[in-house]
């Protein structure tokens, strides 16, 4: 099933919770505290996830967390912790919700050529965080009935032809400025940017190139705008002024190690969404369009691979990731990917090797620690297994996957007071309290000579045993 407009959900989350804040919370009715937007964050971003498909991929995740939070610390205010998502919908669009979420359409990271215009639209998204745009244009519409309210927001966020049916009457119209992003609220937005962008030693002048790229697509599709034109109005005097502050603009006189970090990152994130968010056969295409151009694109070769091990084309698959190393030999992402997919494919002894060469790259990635010990685990190796799995609890790593793999390993062991035990906290984790219980009773059944074990059983256990 298709997933709803975006702004719909916006609409929605900010609806219900403005109406049981009218009923129930303090005045002024509609002036939203950082705690309560806080608040109304939590319930958006359940709403999000909800009704669209997230990426849930940990590379591409870390990825934009990172480079958003480096880019965060050029703030003078910073009201919430910002969180960067991406969603997997073939739209040009971005937006700050509520609370310092951030959300990012997968197509419109496919869009972007490099890591300063990724870095131009975070940037402009943090300046109406930190100038609490949204907050604002809520509070000075806070005489206006809920119902009205509701129905202007409804226009704005969905915008096209379904705006004219839900900003009806005159108080509609005459107060709909109030709370679109002004005029004035995207020129703050721009300059925060602008001021951002320049601490971070990026190039300012992606915001323009942005801009263009939404200009276009609008005059090659002009009957469907661009979603982020819609909720961020752009015109020749944003140009202008645009304009006007790259003039005096001097380029850093050295690149900071972390900006060359994430720009050198930057294709092989863009090709990890391309891969998981397009549908297959254009992302392949775009892939071989570019090996064309450059045979030896290590992001591209890792894109395919990505691509053919989530479709179960395992050999293609392998074949494209050893080519990814041979183009950059010892980049930890590409060797991990290999070695995921020989676990996947059943190599075993191949994925073991591979594996234990990224962990002595990158000794503290617990990804590959991870997959290290399915591996070992699928060759026979519990203890190794084991060893690895309790470092990885102990660091509270992937939680439920951690805690099923050690019952598994547990369990081939045949220590089996561990095994049930480890199973219940899995299953308590998961709020599957029935399950959870049998699995307590089960280990404190065969850990009658182990007092210690019986008393974290008791303790993990508590409320879930008759």
């Amino acid at each position: 099933m298709k997933a709803c407009p975006l702004n719909r959900v916006l609409l929605g989350a900010l609806s219900l919770w403005l109406i049981s804040w009218i009923a129930f919370g303090p005045a002024p009715a509609l002036a939203l505290s950082i705690e309560q937007e806080a608040n109304l964050g939590k319930e958006f971003l359940a709403r999000m996830k909800s009704r669209f498909q997230f990426l849930e991929d940990d590379f591409a995740n870390t990825f934009i967390n990172e480079f958003g939070t480096h880019l965060s610390a050029a703030l003078d205010t910073r009201p919430f912790p910002l969180k960067f998502y991406i969603i997997k919908e073939d739209e040009l669009n971005a937006f700050a919700g509520p609370g310092g979420h951030i959300f990012f359409f997968s197509g419109l990271i496919e869009a972007f050529d490099n890591l300063d215009q990724l870095g131009a639209v975070i940037c402009h998204e943090m300046g109406h965080v930190a100038a609490r745009h949204l907050s604002e244009r809520i509070q000075k519409a806070k005489k206006i009935g809920i119902a009205t309210l509701a129905g202007i927001l409804a226009g704005i966020l969905i915008g096209g032809e379904g705006a004219e049916a839900l900003i009806t009457g005159s108080v509609a119209a005459g107060i709909q400025a109030q709370l679109h992003y002004s005029r004035e609220d995207e020129r703050q937005a721009d300059q925060l940017s602008f001021k951002y962008m320049k601490r971070a030693c990026l190039n300012p002048e992606a915001m323009i190139q942005v801009l263009k790229k939404f200009h276009t697509k609008q005059w090659t599709t002009p009957k469907k705008a661009p979603p982020y034109l819609l909720t961020h109005p752009t015109g020749p005097e944003r140009m202008a002024n645009l304009d006007s502050m790259l003039r005096g603009h001097e380029k850093c006189a050295q690149t900071p190690s972390k900006i060359r970090k994430f720009r050198e990152e930057f294709p092989f994130f863009k090709a990890i969404v391309r891969a998981l968010c397009l549908p297959p056969r254009i992302a392949e295409a775009k892939f071989k369009q570019d090996l064309e151009d450059d045979p030896g694109a290590a992001y591209s070769h890792l894109g395919l691979g990505v691509l053919y091990c989530e479709r179960g084309m395992f050999a293609q698959a392998i074949d494209h990731l050893l080519k990814a190393d041979s183009s950059k030999p010892s980049y930890p992402l590409i060797i991990k990917r290999l070695g995921e997919t020989h676990l996947l494919a059943g190599n075993y002894d191949k994925a073991r090797v591979v594996l234990e060469r990224a962990l002595g790259i990158a000794p503290q990635d617990q990804d590959v620690q991870f997959l290290l010990a399915k591996a070992y685990q699928n060759l026979g190796n519990y203890q190794e297994s084991i060893s690895i799995l309790e470092r990885l609890k102990a660091q509270g790593a992937k939680e439920e996957e951690v805690l099923y793999q050690l019952g598994i390993a547990y369990g081939r062991l045949g220590r089996l007071a561990m095994a049930h035990y480890n199973f219940g906290l899995f299953f308590k984790k998961q709020g599957r309290k029935a399950k959870a219980r049998f699995h307590f009773k089960k280990a404190l059944q065969h850990a009658s000579s182990d007092p210690g074990l019986r008393d974290k059983i008791y303790k993990e256990s508590k409320g879930l045993l008759k």
